[in-house]
């Protein structure tokens, strides 16, 4: 069998398990994605142009770390927990073709929120969205440092810690993360510690691929992301690789 007819079979092992789960997970990544581009925008007494864009690009950021750190870290722990994985390592495919499988599977739940998002939010507010020429290798190296990060995490460390540290990223991200507003808003030692973490650079390179005449990336959050890349899956292929 080749390796093609192989990662086939297990995209399809991986589809059929995951079912119809997988539109649930996309209607609630579309309403988690409006509920921050537009219920947030209650939150401020007249929505700026500036404020609104924040909350606009920022959108597609949180429905990435939402589904990459949060939803697939809780499945794979579930999946550590009744021997789900046991399995998959005792299949005669390459353990890396999972990975690259169900990467494949997840990043397409996300690209119908990110899409609805963007386009309602360019509906009712027009915050001023800019679409960059880079914007499809910007989301592809997102997208990999997101779900390299998540396979990582929640396959190197045991099951409870990993679903533990999942709601604990929700809950930061959401509330003390440099997303949806400046990162100049914050403490000096917490622009220092998202200086080093991946989140903040991911919201910065969304908001240069969505927005570029208005926000502009540095060239160090384009490779603090593609270290986490590195960093992630060379974590995740270890531990799938172990017998």
């Amino acid at each position: 069998m080749s390796t093609g007819s192989k990662l086939k079979y297990v995209i399809e092992l991986q589809a059929r398990k995951q079912g119809s789960y997988l539109v649930v997970f996309s209607i609630i990544m579309t309403v988690i994605a409006l509920g921050v581009a537009i219920g947030f925008s209650y939150l401020m007494s007249s929505p700026d142009g500036s404020g609104m864009l924040y909350l606009a690009t920022g959108a597609p950021t949180i429905v990435l770390i939402m589904t990459a750190l949060v939803t697939v870290p809780m499945q794979n722990a579930g999946a550590k927990m009744t021997g789900y994985i046991d399995f998959v390592k005792a299949l005669p495919v390459s353990r890396k073709l999972f990975l690259i499988a169900d990467v494949g599977i997840w990043a397409m739940v996300t690209i119908p929120a990110i899409a609805i998002s963007v386009f309602v939010a360019h509906l009712i507010f027009a915050p001023g969205y800019a679409i960059s020429w880079n914007i499809i290798p910007s989301f592809v190296l997102m997208v990999l440092s997101c779900f390299a990060i998540g396979y990582g995490y929640s396959f190197v460390i045991p099951a409870e810690p990993a679903m533990a540290l999942s709601q604990l990223i929700a809950f930061t991200s959401l509330m003390f993360s440099p997303i949806n507003f400046p990162i100049e808003r914050l403490p000096g030692w917490v622009q220092a510690v998202h200086e080093v973490l991946p989140i903040y650079h991911m919201a910065e390179v969304m908001r240069a691929s969505l927005a570029h005449t208005t926000f502009e990336a540095r060239p160090i959050s384009y490779i603090i992301l593609g270290v986490w890349t590195v960093v992630g899956f060379f974590g995740a292929a270890r531990f799938l690789e172990r017998a």
